[in-house]
């Protein structure tokens, strides 16, 4: 019998005598190692005494807040899939069905609805006896009040002490009458694909779930943000887990669960969670300070691929080209160039994705050295890291405190205002943008004739940096007592930035 009868035979399920096998084998080919079943651990039993005590630490988090007009519905942010918004059936052209479904799909919101409240949930735990507590920025971010129950069913207030929106991290802290347990970080640089790990939350309300799984891969970028580097694990996530913890097997977190790729909003076993090791210095600075002060040098990069570096000409392909660079940031100062090539970061080999986060992790005011490859050769470049330019996320109490949330300037003709979540979707503006923003411009004034319009933001002000009414109003005197006859601004909108000198009356 020959090998193509042995095949034709097996994929049809025939039954076929050993001999028929034995008729046509060839010589063994090297045997393939392997492995020890004593090298393999065994799965536990149960996990019951390992959940048993992290239980206590793990609480739920619930949020209410006050939607304007417009405002979406979105209780759980990062968890969602991507949608693609209801599917319109199809009627034929010019039916009163097909008219009926386009006006409901192009409705626009009135903008003289009431405010409505909505409730959230989300999970969190605890990292130190007197209440600190870490869960998700998007669980957080718009709640106009938060509270924390615990395990026993303790319900208490919670104050947000930081957040930050660039890694969805935020801090929270309750005051206890006894000392609360807690749960440690681990070492997520050493999870490998294939640990075991469990995941504590609160799903869809379901308060005290536990679930297991492995983890699934490592170093994922699910484009939320720059600063992407998530475990992904089929542990089940659902919403209402976002902020809850991913526990090793050992009891230590490793990972803080914040998205799910889903179609139907339920988990199919890809989550994802922020590493502890990336997650440690961020909680750190927001309990320390109630922010985030990241490390910055001003350029705009992109992976290597095969292709640039069959181009340029750099074997083999890696490092973080250089898109971009800020005129006046650290990069430039150090005589880094548009097409340059980052390969090392302080020794460390490096590439698009993992610069801006590896750069953002540095203390502003170290001396970093970067290796640059260009057009052959590599040149070792030292650059002084400086503080991000990017507003960092607020605290609403250290936000109130900024002082007056709008400024009228009639003689140059404009109107400031704090650039809050109001302002923020008014104007579209980002949750990185800086600075205060236009409100309004008096027809004809100073303002109008050089330009400027309702929406553009203020950076600077007489080249220094302003985040408040207060602190445009404080620079604006000091031009005036200087006997300025104009007022440099900085100016932001969607067509970039610019410099706008605008007159002030009196000299």
């Amino acid at each position: 019998m020959n090998h193509r009868v042995v095949l034709a035979a097996l994929l049809s399920g025939v039954s076929l005598p050993f001999s028929a096998f034995a008729q046509t084998a060839s010589p063994p080919p090297q045997a393939a190692p392997v492995v020890s079943a004593q090298a393999v651990h065994a799965a536990p039993e149960s996990f019951a005494d390992l959940a048993a005590q992290l239980l206590p630490a793990v609480v739920n988090i619930s949020t209410s807040a006050t939607l304007k007009a417009g405002d979406g519905d979105d209780d759980d942010g990062p968890d969602d899939s991507p949608d693609d918004g209801p599917q319109v059936p199809q009627f034929p052209p010019g039916s009163p069905m097909e008219k009926f479904f386009h006006d409901y799909m192009n409705r626009k919101p009135n903008p003289d609805e009431p405010p409505r409240k909505m409730q959230a949930l989300g999970s969190g735990f605890i990292i130190s006896p007197d209440g600190y507590i870490v869960t998700n920025n998007h669980v957080v971010k718009d709640a106009d009040k938060v509270s924390v129950t615990l395990q026993d069913d303790t319900v208490l207030p919670a104050k947000i002490i930081g957040r930050d929106g660039r890694t969805d991290l935020a801090v929270l802290k309750v005051e206890s009458p006894k000392p609360l347990p807690t749960v440690s970080f681990g070492d997520s640089d050493k999870a490998r694909v294939g640990d075991r790990v469990l995941a504590i939350g609160n799903p869809f309300g379901l308060s005290g779930t536990v679930t297991s799984g492995i983890v699934s891969s490592r170093g994922r970028d699910i484009n939320h943000g720059l600063y992407d580097d998530y475990i992904q694990t089929d542990a089940s996530i659902n919403r209402g887990n976002s902020g809850g913890p991913l526990f090793d097997i050992n009891g230590h977190v490793i990972g803080i669960n914040t998205a799910i790729y889903s179609s139907s909003g339920g988990s199919i076993g890809i989550g994802f969670a922020i590493p502890a090791n990336d997650a440690r210095g961020v909680i750190d600075q927001l309990r320390r300070d109630g922010h985030v002060s990241r490390g910055w040098i001003g350029v705009r990069v992109q992976d290597v691929t095969h292709d640039i570096a069959d181009s340029i000409g750099l074997k083999p392909a890696r490092g973080a080209m250089i898109a971009g660079v800020e005129a006046k940031g650290p990069a430039a100062a150090a005589g880094m160039k548009t097409g340059d090539v980052i390969t090392a970061l302080n020794g460390t080999a490096i590439d698009g994705h993992a610069l801006p986060r590896l750069v953002a992790e540095i203390a502003p005011g170290t001396k970093t050295r970067v290796t640059v490859w260009r057009k052959g050769q590599v040149l070792p470049l030292d650059v002084m890291v400086k503080a991000s330019p990017e507003a960092p996320d607020m605290p609403p109490e250290a936000a109130k405190a900024k002082g007056k949330s709008s400024l009228s300037l009639a003689d140059i003709g404009m109107t400031l205002g704090m650039i809050d979540d109001e302002t923020r979707h008014k104007f579209s503006l980002s949750d990185s943008q800086r600075g205060v923003v236009i409100t309004d411009v008096t027809q004809d004034g100073p303002a109008s004739s050089r330009g400027l319009q309702a929406g553009d933001v203020i950076t600077e002000v007489q080249q220094v940096d302003i985040d408040s009414p207060d602190a445009f109003s404080k620079e604006l005197s000091r031009a005036r007592q200087q006997k300025k006859h104009s007022v440099l601004l900085l100016v932001q909108n969607s067509d970039g930035l610019r410099w706008v000198p605008v007159p002030l009356n009196g000299g």
